[in-house]
């Protein structure tokens, strides 16, 4: 057992590595960790000390696990590994235990890291199974997922079976794997996939400057998070993700906890997560950013970025599927439900039970559903109609470029209503159905309980 210390001042780097000699004939590495939390001002971050590890094929290519803040140890063997840690041979050579100070007080962080290595014969190192990428779906229909989701391989408390017992009482047909830094979940979910619930894998890359969720990545893809966007590497791991066949998904990015916020811009998204969990101001304010996106992308006939959700789920009482995207995709498969996010075919519910059918016709009977374009000359009249399950006492609004153009009345107490408007294109370049819940204030808008991606209106389709 060896125990080393040290201290940390006030900005120190966003990753320190401690070094540990891992020498021929080592069975098990331990190690448990300890950290100062000394009293500070109000309004002053205290300290917070995340770990993680690498092995001998160094910093780069050596990931070996990481449990952030939610572990004060964690063991690796051949045979097993500490949720967040990867399993596999315990080579000899230098390894480094990887402490992330997310934030430390004015008077420094002390901490003190104690490692045990244990002799013996190596186990064997399971070979990973992996969910299946195709399940049993209704041919081209309407989908059901919560992408945004923790199990304890990272700061949740659920295991992989409980999260997929919770998504099929939610009405889930897919789930997205979402480890903060860390892909060790992957092969813990084949035996809860099944032909009614489809598991992607992927990974929440918890930067300091934000999140973003790679979805639907290849099993075992590990995407660093190691820079900020000064380091101006974000487009690289970008790129990373979608190779290894993911979409880049900036989550909560409005988000007020520390280094949530997204700051490296969405040039390089596929989609965006505006509802994250039970709305929240931050939620609203993510809608609004997204709405002043799309009229950019209208006016200028270039490419826009789809809006999602998902429940970011860690523990009772958190609810997996609130909120949940509903695809419309061509089957339930990884790709058909990647293609149908990145074409924005889909529609964001705070529970099963909200059920939406949304459309824009135009004079000449063309149609278009969420995410396409209606390509009609400028005065051509369009009707755009929602009809809603699932929402009583709800409000059904029109949104476009120029703001919110029509509010239904409440709709009765069974849930069941519908609206329908008529527009042209030169008074609205695009159109979406939000459907609200009462407001508590009567000057702001009630809490969502559901949302369109957009129809865009007009000649010339992008």
């Amino acid at each position: 057992m060896t125990t080393l210390r040290g201290t940390l001042a006030p900005g120190a780097p966003d990753c320190v590595y401690v070094p540990v000699a891992v020498p021929p004939g080592t069975r098990e590495l331990h190690v448990a960790y300890a950290y100062d939390r000394p009293s500070v001002p109000r309004g002053t971050p205290g300290n917070a000390l995340d770990i993680g590890l690498f092995d001998e094929r160094g910093l780069e290519s050596g990931f070996r696990g990481w449990s952030g803040g939610a572990r004060t140890e964690f063991f690796v063997r051949a045979d097993d590994a500490t949720p967040g840690y990867l399993p596999g041979p315990l080579s000899p050579g230098t390894w480094h235990i990887a402490l992330g100070p997310y934030t430390v007080a004015p008077q420094g962080l002390a901490y003190e890291l104690t490692v045990t290595l244990t002799e013996g014969e190596p186990g064997r190192t399971p070979r990973p199974v992996y969910p299946p990428a195709r399940a049993a779906g209704r041919g081209r229909n309407w989908y059901r997922g919560d992408c945004h989701l923790h199990s304890w391989h990272s700061d949740g408390r659920r295991t992989p079976a409980e999260i997929a017992t919770l998504a099929r009482a939610a009405g889930l047909d897919f789930i997205n794997s979402s480890e903060h830094n860390t892909t060790s979940s992957h092969a813990h979910w084949a035996d809860v996939a099944g032909d009614d619930l489809l598991v992607l894998l992927g990974e929440e890359v918890t930067t300091r400057n934000g999140h973003v969720l790679a979805l639907g990545t290849d099993p075992g893809t590990f995407v660093d998070w190691r820079y900020r966007a000064r380091d101006n590497r974000w487009a690289h791991f970008a790129r990373e993700i979608r190779r290894a066949g993911g979409l880049v998904v900036p989550a909560h990015p409005y988000a007020t906890c520390l280094g949530c916020a997204w700051k490296f811009g969405f040039a390089e998204a596929d989609a965006v997560e505006v509802w994250n969990g039970p709305y929240t101001p931050d939620d609203e304010v993510a809608l609004a950013a997204w709405d002043a996106g799309l009229a950019t992308s209208a006016r200028e006939r270039r490419a826009w970025l789809p809006a999602m959700g998902g429940s970011d789920a860690h523990r009772a009482p958190d609810k997996v599927g609130l909120p949940q995207t509903v695809v419309l995709a061509d089957d339930l498969t990884r790709e058909a439900i990647q293609d149908g996010l990145r074409a924005g075919h889909s529609y964001v519910a705070e529970s099963p039970y909200v059920r939406l059918d949304f459309d824009a016709t135009a004079e000449s009977g063309q149609q278009a559903v969420a995410g396409e374009w209606l390509e009609v000359p400028d005065d051509m009249p369009v009707t755009v109609h929602l009809a809603v399950t699932g929402a009583p006492r709800c409000t059904i609004r029109f949104v476009t470029d120029r703001g919110t153009l029509f509010t239904s009345g409440n709709m009765p107490v069974s849930g069941v209503g519908s609206a329908q408007w008529r527009t042209t294109a030169v008074s609205s370049a695009y159109v979406r159905a939000e459907v609200r819940h009462d407001p508590a204030v009567t000057a702001l808008p009630g809490p969502l309980a559901a949302f369109t991606n957009p129809v865009f209106l007009g000649p010339g389709r992008p």
